[in-house]
């Protein structure tokens, strides 16, 4: 469960901790342009849309839902990276490791 990642020592970055959700979408699509995903040979999209994807962080990191996004990229390999909410909507008992940067 992504909200554990919280309890994992050395896992949070003071310059990967935000408190407003527009910083952690600009995160999320930066990593989505650094690593586009895999292209179809037969034109077809194989994923959901940048824009589907950012749509739908905005709609729950605001209520404390983690978002992760995985998938392939163009040499096969996988890529994961998330954004974990804290507090976390369903590990409200878990703290925050570190305080959020501005």
């Amino acid at each position: 469960m992504t909200g554990h990642w919280l309890m994992k020592e050395g896992q949070a970055s003071a310059d990967q901790t935000w408190s407003t959700v527009d910083v952690a979408l600009a995160w999320l699509e930066k990593q989505y342009g650094a690593n586009p995903p895999y292209e179809r040979a037969d034109g077809l999209q194989a994923y959901s849309s940048l824009d589907n994807k950012l749509e739908y962080a905005a709609d729950v990191l605001p209520r404390g839902v983690d978002v992760c996004w995985v998938y392939y990229l163009m040499s096969k390999n996988l890529i994961s990276y998330s954004v974990v909410c804290c507090p976390n909507r369903f590990h409200p008992e878990i703290s925050c490791p570190l305080p959020p940067q501005s």
